[in-house]
């Protein structure tokens, strides 16, 4: 049994990395590079009142907060809706951004937060994952299909990634994200510990907790599996 559930575990994060197809891509050539000003710049002019470059700031990670939040809480329907929210709070918090961290590792700080209270809101409303099927398998097929799955092992992993999901949505907020970052998106403690507020080694309890509350999930369920056979 438990073979089979760390097998199991062990194909989730790359099922999970689904949202790694940008939903359109500003400012960069055919290979990545951007040739516009960093960051840095951009939120300088920002504090000083210039909409054009926040705007900027906007259309150059707008993707990539639309990905990080498809990771965290899954593909929700308000993703839309909470980039918007990520972006007002870094319009609100542009003259308290210190630069002693990357702009995209604050941002993330925001998008972690903005993700965390999405994720308490959707407990207590005993609301759990549950887009409409049709379009969670559109967009799980498009994923993986770009990913070079083969139709054969598309509907198992399909499949897969759908228990995936909902399983991942009865772990405690915090232990979600840290599993995320950890797991899916392969992050250091430290770096984790830098997003989310917290200590490295706090980090790493959670992501232990995660692991262990997602192998007793997957081995009950089996258990009940095997009864009803």
């Amino acid at each position: 049994m438990t073979s089979l559930v760390g097998n199991y575990l062990h194909h989730w994060p790359p099922l999970l990395c689904f949202a790694a197809q940008s939903r359109g891509s500003h400012g960069t050539d055919q290979r990545g590079v951007d040739h516009r000003e960093d960051d840095a710049e951009l939120v300088q002019r920002g504090r000083g009142g210039d909409e054009r470059a926040f705007d900027e700031l906007f259309d150059r990670h707008s993707d990539r907060v639309y990905r990080w939040l498809s990771r965290l809480i899954g593909p929700a329907n308000e993703r839309d809706d909470l980039v918007q929210e990520v972006f007002v709070s870094v319009y609100r918090g542009l003259s308290n951004y210190r630069q002693e961290a990357a702009f995209t590792t604050w941002l993330y700080r925001i998008v972690a937060n903005t993700a965390h209270s999405h994720l308490r809101k959707r407990s207590r409303s005993k609301e759990r994952f549950t887009p409409s099927a049709a379009e969670l398998h559109r967009e799980i097929d498009r994923a993986l299909i770009h990913s070079g799955t083969s139709p054969e092992d598309l509907a198992e992993q399909r499949e897969q990634l759908v228990r995936a999901l909902a399983l991942l949505d009865r772990l405690k907020p915090k232990k979600r994200i840290a599993y995320v970052l950890r797991m899916v998106e392969e992050r250091s403690l430290q770096e984790i510990a830098e997003i989310v507020g917290a200590t490295p080694a706090a980090v790493g309890q959670r992501v232990k907790h995660a692991q262990r509350e997602l192998s007793a999930m997957l081995a009950r369920e089996q258990q009940r599996a095997e009864k009803k056979r």
